[in-house]
């Protein structure tokens, strides 16, 4: 009998969970499912370049077990594209990574970015980088310096 399946974490939830070849109607389509830990997978290593050791540290898996999740993720996307399928993602067992909220001074565009990814370099909207972490995110009321005790 194989092991459970552990709890892996995610960073980023998709904005689109359907793609499809265009002009062809869905009901003439074969799928193929890619679950959330593989799409992970392929955005940590495949969009953001970053090493298979310490990817898998973010999702909190092994390095081996990160590396049948993207060949898998791969196989999987490959086969879509190859044969003109269509991509769902969904499924498997997934924790949302904690994120941080970044809101930009300029267009006022707010997005969010997982922990331990660094501070962003640009707003991805504006380019602009007069951006700071919401107010939410900080801790609205602490202060720093000798106005931390007042309260009105």
């Amino acid at each position: 009998m194989p092991r459970p399946v552990r709890c892996r974490r995610v960073g980023l939830s998709p904005a689109c969970m359907y793609f499809k070849p265009a002009g062809i109607p869905v009901r003439h389509l074969r799928e193929r499912v890619v679950s959330m830990d593989e799409l992970e997978a392929l955005r940590l290593a495949d969009l953001e370049g970053i090493y298979h050791e310490q990817a898998a540290d973010r999702m909190g898996v092994s390095r081996r077990t990160f590396g049948r999740i993207i060949e898998s993720a791969r196989r999987k996307v490959a086969d879509a594209l190859i044969h003109g399928m269509a991509l769902r993602i969904e499924g498997g067992v997934v924790q949302m990574a904690d994120q941080r909220t970044f809101r930009c001074g300029d267009c006022t565009h707010e997005w969010h970015v997982p922990f331990g990814t660094g501070r962003p370099a640009e707003c991805p909207q504006c380019h602009g980088q007069n951006f700071h972490r919401a107010a939410e995110e900080r801790g609205q009321g602490r202060r720093r310096g000798n106005r931390a005790n007042e309260r009105g």
